[in-house]
């Protein structure tokens, strides 16, 4: 309740002056009180304000994180040449989605195969990515492509799921360990003594060696993984060190990446970690990156 102060006494003798029109008590009480409510509606105001731009940057952080601290990586290899998703999806052929989901940061890749067939030539595999990519946004109903690139037996490597390929995009490739992973697909079946191309070897080689570079992680290491599905391996919220280049069978119950590409993995692993300038395998090199 606000107060109000007592008009001073006129002194006698003093001269009369001429009377301002009274306003009325209850007007007097509404005036003084006014700078309060005035002040109280700012505040709501304001409060109101604050709670709108926190929740928006809830909502941005959930989709768009950035890392808690930036990564000074001392072992960068060189970032091979991807071919963008424009040059095997276009309009007519791109389905509606989301805006793509971020981590914020990879430290670990997985490999697929793609379980199509080996014998394609190289100037089809645009047609290969985009029939992979209608069945899993069709009949599967993925709001994308699952894998984050796609190399093909010639080497080339192109872009899968949609955000930027210098960024750590959520893919869809592994079940319960999407999160911080990077997903590449070889184009193929490599299944027990199927032969696997040389430059399709070279090209994961390389593209490892750069995406888990950019968060200073060792190809050859251990990464600390937490399931978010129990049809994984690991039931969901379970801690799982996993290597940080490691087979779709790995994180999940099947024989992808095949048994064939299963067995190239220590030279990739091997390739990749040189291509960062790292050492000849020591025990350091086991060491576990992730989650902490």
């Amino acid at each position: 309740m606000c107060a109000l102060r007592p008009a001073p006494r006129r002194a006698r003798g003093a001269r009369r002056r001429s009377r301002p029109a009274r306003i009325p008590g209850p007007l007097l009480v509404f005036l003084g009180c006014l700078p309060g409510l005035t002040a109280v509606l700012a505040l709501a105001l304001c409060a109101s304000g604050v709670d709108r731009t926190a929740t928006a940057r809830l909502t941005a952080r959930a989709d768009h994180p950035t890392p808690a601290r930036p990564v000074t990586s001392a072992h960068t290899a060189p970032r091979p040449h991807i071919v963008p998703r424009s040059a095997w999806l276009d309009e007519r052929s791109r389905h509606a989605q989301p805006p793509p989901r971020y981590d914020d940061r990879v430290v670990a890749v997985f490999l697929h195969h793609t379980d199509s067939p080996n014998g394609y030539a190289c100037a089809d595999a645009p047609r290969i990515i985009r029939y992979l990519y209608a069945g899993q946004t069709g009949a599967r109903d993925w709001d994308d492509i699952g894998y984050n690139f796609l190399v093909d037996r010639c080497g080339t490597i192109y872009e899968g799921r949609a955000g930027g390929v210098d960024r750590p995009v959520t893919g869809a490739h592994t079940q319960g360990f999407n999160h911080r992973t990077a997903g590449i697909a070889a184009l193929g079946t490599f299944t027990a003594g199927v032969p696997v191309p040389q430059a399709m070897l070279d090209a994961i080689a390389a593209l490892t060696a750069w995406k888990l570079g950019l968060s200073d992680v060792d190809p050859r290491g251990m990464a600390r993984l937490t399931s978010s599905n129990s049809l994984s391996r690991y039931a969901a919220g379970a801690v799982a060190s996993l290597p940080a280049l490691a087979g779709h069978n790995d994180g999940y119950m099947t024989s992808c990446p095949g048994a064939a590409l299963t067995a190239r993995l220590p030279e990739i692993r091997a390739t990749a970690a040189r291509l960062q300038g790292r050492a000849p395998a020591t025990a350091s090199s086991g060491r576990l990156t992730g989650t902490p």
